[in-house]
């Protein structure tokens, strides 16, 4: 069997971005969040807004795996998703856990669960996504010995090149230069039923950093937002504690 690369993340990581530039080596089968279909659809958690549903794609949890091994006979494969789309319940399949190479994308939770909201004014606490990333990590560590590749997007964002590169060695894949730019407006292959959350990176032509005055806009509105929203600065609150440990961990 080939190579399967996991980036386990939380929602508004930048993930969609890390997707593209693993799509943009082009020695990788890549899938687009596939255990979403499982939270959502398949255990019907909850309703996803802005989901345009592929009626062709599995929402079962063993169809989905089985969906990703059965690409994994045909050349490596790299898949991103949410960590909470599969927490705890991946811990009861370390065989498929085995063959992942796994690992973890996080972003100042500020920004992230601001831009959530802005998205989801209903989203619920475990969709903040940090604590089952942790739980995640803090297993992976108890069974074999070693802590996965933790990247941070602020540091994505400030030297693509550099951190981009250190993230494929520390998967085993020879870095790729000039991957974090792309063609601005083309939908690749499984976006197009969420596309609606994915605007930004769609219309970019690559990986660009916030300034510090979009910063401090950020920390601004949340303030505002948490007036009208109390429930975020719960949710920060619970979930900065798990950040702060990813976060000494990335690279």
């Amino acid at each position: 069997m080939n190579p399967i690369y996991a980036l386990w993340c939380h929602p508004r990581s930048m993930s969609t971005a890390m997707e593209r530039v693993m799509r943009e080596r082009g020695d990788v089968r890549c899938f687009h969040e596939p255990f979403l279909y499982h939270y959502y659809v398949g255990r019907g958690v909850r309703e996803m807004p802005h989901l345009d549903r592929d009626p062709a794609t599995p929402t079962d949890y063993d169809d989905i795996k089985a969906m990703i091994l059965a690409a994994a006979e045909d050349g490596p494969v790299f898949f991103k998703d949410m960590s909470y789309y599969v927490v705890p319940g991946l811990f009861d399949d370390p065989d498929f856990a085995g063959h992942i190479t796994h690992s973890f994308l996080i972003r100042d939770p500020v920004k992230a669960l601001l831009s959530y909201y802005k998205l989801d004014a209903d989203f619920i606490l475990e969709e903040g996504g940090l604590e089952a990333q942790w739980r995640q990590v803090e297993w992976l560590m108890e069974t074999t010995g070693e802590a996965p590749v933790v990247i941070a997007a602020e540091a994505v964002q400030q030297d693509p090149e550099a951190i981009i590169g250190a993230y494929c060695r520390g998967l085993g894949l020879a870095p790729v230069a000039g991957v974090h730019e792309w063609a601005a407006g083309e939908v690749p292959e499984g976006w197009a039923q969420v596309a609606g959350w994915h605007g930004k990176v769609l219309s970019r032509g690559g990986i660009v950093a916030d300034t510090p005055e979009e910063t401090a806009a950020s920390r601004a509105e949340f303030a505002d937002a948490a007036k009208e929203a109390p429930q975020l600065v719960a949710y920060l609150e619970h979930h900065m504690p798990f950040y702060e440990k990813l976060r000494a961990l990335a690279l």
